[in-house]
């Protein structure tokens, strides 16, 4: 016997209630993230705020995109949500690339 998931419709509906679960948490957690930057910056000079406000509004946009593409995925039919899940990584990876730029430029 061989621990292969078969592809029945309840394994989808698992697969994607674990995938949904995953991202939410990925999605709590970089929303957190954000949240300190956001604070870092308010804290910061005058000078320097600036700079804080253009990377939180581009960390904005992006995790908009992100949650956008969340809700798509949650709402989507059993037999879409892995074509939905593509679009979905790929905004996600923006959002990471992004904060991680930020951290960097505010560390």
């Amino acid at each position: 016997m061989t621990n292969q998931i078969q592809n029945s419709p309840e394994n989808k509906q698992e697969n994607k209630q674990a995938y949904e679960a995953k991202v939410k948490a990925q999605i709590d957690k970089i929303n957190a993230q954000i949240d300190e930057v956001n604070a870092k910056a308010k804290q910061a000079k005058a000078e320097v705020a600036l700079e804080y406000n253009s990377q939180l509004e581009e960390l904005q946009v992006k995790k908009d995109a992100v949650e956008s593409k969340f809700e798509e995925l949650k709402n989507s039919a059993e037999n879409a949500w892995q074509d939905i899940q593509t679009g979905f990584e790929k905004a996600w990876n923006e959002l990471t690339i992004a904060f991680e730029n930020a951290s960097k430029k505010f560390q």
